[in-house]
Order: structure tokens, then C-alpha cells, then sequence
């Protein structure tokens, strides 16, 4: 609005006093009369209780409204301003001098009459009379109840909580009361609400003060009481009607066709009223109706006025009956106040708590109210659901019973913290449901202070037991093993760290033991990882009870388990710790019908000034651990500097391993078998060299396991079938005589899913037949019969694919996987040939052997042959083929043609196989 508009107006020399709001309702500019009635102070006093009304006037346009001031109420109209486009732009508070007239003629007539008016400012605890001397007048309810005589100042108080609890219920109160000469007099106050907030809650109070003096005719009296019902109920909305029953008319009020919204001259006479009620309002009239009849009681009920639904009006209704000393109802009265105002309010406030219940239950927030002083609190829905709880009156002790002690404890001195003056507080609380389910709550308190209510503390409470539950998931997942629920390395390093700074301040002996099962590798492979994984979790429990609460335990890598023994008084203590821990797994674990058992290999390292951290002692206690499974395992070995040499030495072969093959760094060599009796062409056995560009040669013993264990032994055996393939194509179309070529076979390699099929394919790409590549298989590649090595197996015999087992007699005692798989030739062990010319014994063995191998329809041969006595006995007992260094040692591609050229052209036999060791190549020519 144009501000030289606004000067112009105010500057006016109008009867009327003038005020300027914002769409707000605070003040912006007044003219000099309303300055004069100090409009503008009272106006920003009651913006908050009037917006209930301005609401209503943008509804339904200008309405009268009546403002308290320190003598009397100011009767005034509050209209709208708004711009051509209907954009709002504020309000017009104005009070007229006709309206100050009036309200002075209504004084003077209430003095002469002896009534009075009352208005009650409920917010501000203001009470106004109208028509009473100032010395009479209170400012306020309390001040009131101090002149009303004490027997009857509960019943006041109490009728008036009524009415404010419950609209419903009016107020009509009889009672004495003081004058100002101190002499008691009966009076009767009626009175009803007028003004609600937003919120519901009562604003303004009006109604009416009658003396009951005797003197007075009972008409006058009757009439004075009719003219100041007449001012309340147009000051609150309301107009009164009656029911004769004997005419059958109906009676209205003036004031009901303004409480009714009615436009037409007159109101409908007789039963001509009810076309004016919707049908289902009509039928729960009559239904109203008839229970009066019945029983002539008073009732109060909602109707609803008008048939149009966007002009209907909703009316509260109160009935009181009049009945002849028979009991007949004569006449039935009753008052009319139109609520559609404050229904609208109630759908918009009942629109806004649905909303903010369903916000609140997809955001998982939930709140509540405690008054400081008395501590009864009031919930939302949310609240009780997160809490677990049916919705019914709950205390805050109850509530806080659920929670656990520190967070009890947290709450209530946060409460106590805000209540002395701190600020708003954030905290994280924990309780526990009915159902026992653990719950995390996020809460914020703040204490609120509003004028004319108690103080209170505002909580809100927010779920977090997702965010809660996935932090300790991830904390477990970072710092706990998942299977055994012990420490895992990470967490198990900082506190073996804590430990090994405590230890070295205080001096005390600290030892680190390095604890891996024996034998859970083969369970593991043979039975299954859930095998497995049982096996662990029990042997980790049998571990774990043996230790003491102070020691520190947690599972390092597999099979592999870390402990920390602190304060031990002598390190010969640690051996006896590794003992005990040893002796807690001879106990075998049943599962079904298997029995599993597994044993432990335990290294120890001291805390010392060469090993002073975490990691130094983990070495320590790993080469320990290494040299406990050299010595036999199931045993515990000290750190020694030869243990840590030999771990070191095992991890620079790993290390060299990978990447061997691509470096070129792997050869074969070829050793003959040869026939014991005939003139047969010989076999051919390869063998794996490998001299690493870091370590120089390693021997096939020493690596061969370490590669193994890591598994490089896949790639590794791959290759050698390769070229043990090609080398034998090659001498094939050389011309040269020989029967097969031997390759010796790892457990790991026969394990691998599509290994026999790989087999065939290198056969077949290099146009080798498969019936002439043997593989030599250890004993203990045998003994797990499982399905996916029976299918390799099925694929070397429709293939016709050899099988031997190599270093016979030296596995497992258990020889019923000889009739299992299809083997074709047993190697009786160097180790029993190089023995049996001095143990009688020994000879027994290989001749037992040879025995069972032709037994079972196999052939024998007969590994490490190096003197012609030892190839002599072996010729006796009946064994098929023959090598070793007496025939010759293993050689090159180029030094093993040779050998076969020569052999071939003196077509030697068994006997002339003596002779050929002396014309075999010289070892020194086996290095091109």
C-alpha cells in the first residue's frame, strides 16, 4: 500500500480511532484517536489470541471484535485489505464513537438496572465489568474468588474449569458475594466462551452478574436479566430458542438468525425449520428428540444447518425441558451458538496433527511434554510406538524404567542442567521394549517458557537403533573375526601394542605365542569349509578356556591363532602355557559318525630389546612356530635365529615363485626306467629343475611344498605337462625308442576342477597320445575320495591315461585306495632300496610289496637303484623296472637323446643294462 495513502488516511480528522495492521496482525500506524485509547499497545498484546479471528475474516469479512483494555472492552471491527489481485495486505482494527456511545448507554443501563456485564481476558488473566462501579471492579479471576463467600468458591471455581474443559457444559453459578461494605449478597453468573486459538484453547470468557435481591419485582428483574442475556450471547455468537409443545411453534431469538448465518426476513415458524437440516442431521435430531420425550433431561448436541454443503453451518445446540409437577413436558428451551468457525479450526489443527504424526512415523521421531514442576508428561502415537508401548497414561518414571542406568542417569541430569539455565541438549540413550528388543534413541530437550503456562521441557525423541546397529556391525566386522567371535588382527595389534608398551615400562615378562592347527588344512579339504568352520569354532573355545582373563587371544589368519601372555613371573611359564594349549586339542571333536582331531604347532617369542614390538615378536613367534612343525609338530619350539632363517628363507621362495615361469626360470630333466628282464624299450621319468635369478638352484624338495602351500604349484605343474608333451613329440618323430613319459602329479593339481580334461587337451594339441603320459600320484593325493577326484579319475580311464603311485610304503598304512582308483604301477621308495642289502627287514618290505603289486595286477618299479648288487636283488624278487644313478642320472633334452640313441643301437638287455652305466653321460655335461 501507498505510504502517502496511509498518511493521508490517518491524518484525517475522523470520528472514529483507526489502526493499521500487517498481515501479521502487529500494528504498523494509528490515527490520534486510537493513540488516544491506546489501541496500538493492546493490539500487539493480543496478536497471538487474535488469530483465530483474522482467520474468520478472511473466511467471512469484516467481524466485530471486541478487545480488552484496563477500564473496559474496546468493541471494535476487524476488516481485510487487500490489492485489486486480491493479494492481502494487512488489516483495519476501528472503533466508532457510535460504538463508544453505545457501549456507554449499555453501562448506564446495566447501573440503572443493577447488572453487570462481564468480559474475561483468560490469556492475561484480566477481568472488565460493565455496569459496575470502578470500586467494585477486579482485575482478575483470583481477586474475584477472594470477595465470593468460601463456601461457595470451589463450586465457582470448579463450574468455571467445567465450561473451559468442556464447551458443552455451561456456566450458571449461583453464590454470594461481597460488596464493597463488606455485607454478603447473592448473585448469579452466567457465561460462556467466546474466543478459542488456534490450538483450542480458551481466549475470552463473557457473561453476566444478576443481584438476586428480594425487593425487586420479579418482572423487572426478569426483564433486566433477559437484556443482559441478549448483550452476551450477541457478544459470544449465540441467540436462545423455545419449543412450545402445546402450539407446536417454534420460538427464536433475534440473535439466532445471526448465530445461523440466516438471510431471509424472518425465520421458518413451526416444523418448517427442519427442511433446513440435512437429512442424517434431521434423523439424529428426531433420535435427540425422542430421548427427550423419554426422559426429559438436558442434552447438548452438534447440528448441522443448511443444505447446501459449502454454505452449511454447524451450530451447537443446548436443550434444557420444562416439565408440570406430572412430569408432562410443557416447553423446552435451549441456546444456539454457531461453532462452524472453530470446526474449521479443529479439522485444520486434527489436518496438522495427522500430518505431523505421519512425518514423525516416516522419520521415526516421536515427541513429548514434561512439566517441570509437577513431571506429568503427555506423549505422541510415535513416541509410544518407538517405546514399544499400548497408548494409555504413562509417568516419566515409568518411562525412564525401561532405559538403561547410564542413560537414565543422562537424562534427568541433562533436565536438571536446562532447568537451572543451560542450553538445549542432544543425547543418545538406550532402553530396552517390553519384548526385551534394545533400542537406540537420539534426544533433544529444550525447555519451553510461554506466558500464562507452566514451564516445560520439550523432548524429542528419534529412532537410531538402524545407524546404532550398523556403526557396531562395522566395528565388527573392522576389529572381530566373525566365526570365533575372537579379536581379529587388526584389533588384536592395538592391544598387543598397549600390551608390549605396559610391559616394557614396568619391565615384566611378555611372551607372543604363534599357535597353528595340524592337520585342519586335510579336514577342511575333505569334509567341507562347514566341517571346517566347526572345527575352528571348537577348537578356538578349548583354546580360549585355557588362557587367563588377562592374556589377550585372537585369530590371526585361517588356522592361525595369536596369544599375548602378560606378567608372566618366569618365561619358562610360557612353555607350560604351549603345553596346556596343546594338551586342550588331544580331546578328538565327533561329528556324526567322523571323528575329527587336529593337533597344534606352537611358536614362542620373548618380549625382549631385539624384539620390542608388535611385529618383531609376530616373526619371532611365526619362525618359532615353523620350526615346531619341522620338529614333528604338535609341539612348541622357542625362537631361535636358525627358526627365523629357515621362515625367511621359506618366504624369499615364495616371493621367487611368482612370476618364475614367465622369467624362464624352470627346466626339465629326463631320467630312464629300464626293463629288470627282456629287451624292452625304457621309460622316461621328468623331472622339475628350478633356478631362481634371486636364490640361484632350489632344490625340487625344498620348493616344491612352499609351492604347494600357495598354490603356485597349479601354474607350475601346468607348464610341465606342456612341455613334457612337446619334448616327447619331438623325440617321437626323431625316430627314437621309448615306451611313456612319467610326470609326477601334485594333490592340489588332481583337486582342481577341469584338470584331467586340461590333460587330454595338451595331449591332443601336441599329438601325444594320452595312454603314453604317466602320472606319478603321492599316497596321500589318494586317500580323499571325493567326488570331483573319482571324476578326474573316470577321465583318465576313458582315456587310457597310466597311473602310479610314487614313493609307495612311505604313506599311509591304509591300502584300500588301491582298489578304488585305477593304478597300474606302484614305486617301491628309494629309501627302503637303499636299505635293504643291510636289513633283512627292509628287503622283506620290498619284496612284500612287489608281491602285492603283482597281486593286484600292477606293475612295480623300483626308485633309487644305484649298485648292480641292489638292481640284482631287486631282478630276484621279481621287480619290472629299474632306476637310478646306476643306469643313469637325470639329464638334459639333448643328453637324453644321446642315452636313447645309444641304448637303442645295442638293443640293451636287463644284463647289458649293468654295462650302460659305465658309457652314460658324464654329470658334468648335464648343465647345457
Amino acid at each position: 500500500m501507498d505510504r502517502g495513502v496511509i498518511a493521508s488516511l490517518l491524518s484525517h480528522p475522523l470520528d472514529a480511532a483507526v489502526v493499521l495492521l500487517d498481515t501479521d496482525g502487529h500494528p504498523l500506524a494509528a490515527n490520534a484517536a486510537a493513540k488516544e485509547l491506546g489501541l496500538p499497545g493492546r493490539l500487539s498484546r493480543y496478536t497471538g489470541q487474535l488469530s483465530g479471528i483474522r482467520q474468520q475474516v478472511v473466511a467471512n469479512g469484516p467481524l466485530a471484535c471486541p478487545l480488552p483494555g484496563t477500564q473496559a472492552t474496546q468493541q471494535g471491527w476487524l476488516s481485510r485489505l487487500q490489492a485489486p489481485s486480491g493479494a492481502p495486505l494487512g488489516y483495519l482494527y476501528s472503533v466508532s464513537n457510535d460504538m463508544a456511545s453505545a457501549d456507554m448507554l449499555c453501562r448506564m443501563a446495566m447501573q440503572s438496572a443493577g447488572h453487570e456485564l462481564w468480559d474475561w481476558d483468560v490469556v492475561a488473566d484480566r477481568v472488565t465489568h460493565f455496569g459496575a462501579v470502578p470500586s467494585e471492579q477486579t482485575p482478575s479471576l483470583a481477586g474475584l474468588l477472594e470477595h465470593v463467600h468460601p463456601d461457595e468458591r470451589v463450586v465457582v471455581r470448579d463450574a468455571i474449569a467445567a465450561h473451559l474443559r468442556d464447551p458443552s457444559t455451561p456456566f450458571a453459578c449461583q453464590f454470594r458475594l461481597r460488596d464493597a461494605k463488606g455485607q454478603w449478597r447473592w448473585v448469579i453468573d452466567k457465561g460462556s466462551v467466546t474466543t478459542r486459538g488456534v490450538d483450542g484453547q480458551p481466549l475470552r470468557m463473557v457473561g453476566t452478574r444478576t443481584e438476586l435481591p428480594a425487593h425487586r419485582p420479579l418482572e423487572e428483574e426478569f426483564r433486566s436479566q433477559l437484556t443482559l442475556l441478549q448483550r452476551a450471547q450477541q457478544a459470544a455468537g449465540m441467540g436462545s430458542w423455545a419449543w412450545d409443545c402445546r402450539q407446536q411453534r417454534m420460538h427464536w431469538s433475534t440473535e439466532v438468525a445471526a448465530a445461523i448465518g440466516w438471510d431471509g426476513d424472518t425465520l421458518p415458524s413451526g416444523r418448517q425449520w427442519l427442511r433446513q437440516v440435512p437429512s442424517d442431521a434431521r434423523q439424529q435430531l428426531l433420535v435427540s428428540w425422542r430421548r427427550l420425550l423419554a426422559d426429559p433431561q438436558p442434552l447438548c448436541f452438534e447440528l448441522a444447518w443448511g443444505l447446501d454443503p459449502l454454505l452449511q453451518q454447524q451450530l451447537r445446540v443446548w436443550v434444557e425441558p420444562e416439565c408440570d409437577a406430572n412430569g408432562t413436558l410443557l416447553r423446552v428451551i435451549g441456546q444456539v451458538q454457531n461453532i462452524s468457525g472453530q470446526r474449521r479450526t479443529d479439522a485444520l489443527i486434527r489436518w496438522r496433527t495427522e500430518l505431523l504424526n505421519r512425518v514423525s512415523a516416516l522419520g521415526r521421531i516421536g515427541g513429548c511434554e514434561i512439566e517441570v514442576e509437577t513431571r506429568g508428561m503427555q506423549w505422541t502415537e510415535e513416541c509410544y510406538r518407538i517405546h514399544g508401548l499400548r497408548k494409555a497414561p504413562i509417568t516419566l518414571d515409568e518411562a525412564l524404567a525401561l532405559y538403561t542406568p547410564d542413560s537414565r542417569d543422562s537424562f534427568e541430569a541433562a533436565l536438571q542442567r536446562i532447568v537451572d539455565g543451560g542450553l538445549p541438549e542432544q543425547l543418545d540413550l538406550c532402553f530396552y521394549r517390553p519384548s526385551g528388543q534394545r533400542i537406540w534413541v537420539q534426544v533433544l530437550i529444550e525447555l519451553d517458557k510461554r506466558e500464562g503456562l507452566p514451564e516445560r521441557h520439550v523432548v524429542l525423541f528419534r529412532d537410531i537403533t538402524r545407524e546404532r546397529e550398523a556403526d557396531e556391525r562395522m566395528e565388527l566386522l573392522a576389529h572381530y573375526d566373525l566365526l570365533t567371535g575372537l579379536p581379529n588382527r587388526m584389533l588384536l595389534r592395538e592391544q598387543a601394542s598397549e600390551a608390549i608398551l605396559e610391559a616394557r615400562d614396568r619391565g615384566a615378562i611378555l611372551a607372543m605365542l604363534f599357535v597353528d592347527l595340524d592337520g585342519f588344512k586335510a579336514i577342511n579339504d575333505t569334509y567341507g569349509h562347514a566341517t571346517g568352520d566347526i572345527l575352528l569354532k571348537s577348537a578356538a573355545s578349548r583354546l580360549h578356556q585355557n588362557l587367563r582373563t588377562a592374556d589377550l587371544f585372537g585369530r590371526f589368519n585361517g588356522d592361525e591363532f595369536i596369544v599375548v601372555l602378560r606378567n608372566l613371573v618366569e618365561p619358562e611359564d610360557a612353555g607350560h602355557v604351549a603345553r596346556k594349549l596343546i594338551a586342550s586339542l588331544t580331546e578328538p571333536l565327533y561329528r556324526e559318525d567322523v571323528t575329527l582331531k587336529v593337533g597344534a604347532s606352537v611358536g614362542i617369542a620373548l618380549l625382549d630389546n631385539s624384539r620390542c614390538d608388535f611385529d618383531s615378536l609376530l616373526r619371532a613367534a611365526d619362525a618359532a612356530m615353523h620350526a615346531a612343525k619341522e620338529a614333528g609338530r604338535n609341539t612348541y619350539q622357542y625362537y631361535s635365529q636358525d627358526a627365523l632363517a629357515r621362515t625367511q628363507r621359506r618366504l624369499d621362495i615364495e616371493h621367487a615363485l611368482n612370476g618364475a615361469i614367465d622369467r624362464d626360470e624352470f627346466s626339465l630333466v629326463y631320467q630312464p626306467l629300464v626293463h629288470a628282464v627282456g629287451d624292452h624299450p625304457p621309460s622316461i621319468e621328468a623331472l622339475l629343475r628350478w633356478e631362481s635369478a634371486r636364490l640361484g638352484p632350489c632344490s625340487p624338495a625344498e620348493f616344491i611344498p612352499i609351492a604347494e602351500k600357495c598354490g603356485e604349484i597349479i601354474r607350475i605343474g601346468d607348464w610341465v605337462l606342456d612341455e613334457v608333451c612337446r619334448q616327447a613329440r619331438v623325440w617321437q618323430q626323431a625316430g627314437l625308442s621309448f615306451d611313456r613319459v612319467a610326470v609326477n602329479v601334485s594333490a592340489l593339481q588332481l583337486r582342481e576342477r577341469g584338470f584331467a580334461e586340461r590333460v587330454i587337451a595338451l595331449c591332443n594339441r601336441h599329438g601325444w597320445s594320452p595312454s603314453r603320459l604317466e602320472l606319478e600320484l603321492t599316497e596321500s593325493a589318494l586317500i580323499r575320495d571325493t567326488d570331483a577326484l573319482r571324476q578326474c579319475f573316470d577321465v583318465f580311464e576313458r582315456h587310457g591315461v597310466p597311473l602310479a603311485v610314487d614313493d609307495f610304503g612311505t604313506g599311509f598304512s591304509n591300502l584300500h585306495y588301491l582298489n578304488r582308483f585305477p593304478v597300474q604301477r606302484l614305486k617301491i621308495d628309494r629309501s627302503f632300496v637303499q636299505g635293504m642289502l643291510h636289513d633283512a627287514g627292509t628287503a622283506e618290505v620290498t619284496q612284500a610289496i612287489v608281491h602285492l603289486g603283482h597281486a593286484l595286477g600292477m606293475r612295480v618299479v623300483a626308485e633309487g637303484v644305484e649298485t648292480s648288487a641292489e638292481a640284482s636283488m631287486l631282478q630276484r624278487q621279481g621287480c619290472d623296472e629299474l632306476q637310478g644313478y646306476l643306469f643313469s642320472q637325470p639329464l638334459r633334452p639333448r643328453e637324453m637323446v644321446q642315452w636313447l640313441r645309444s641304448s637303442q643301437e645295442g638293443a640293451l638287455s636287463a644284463p647289458a643294462a649293468l654295462i650302460a652305466a659305465q658309457i652314460s653321460v658324464p654329470l658334468s655335461l648335464s648343465g647345457e
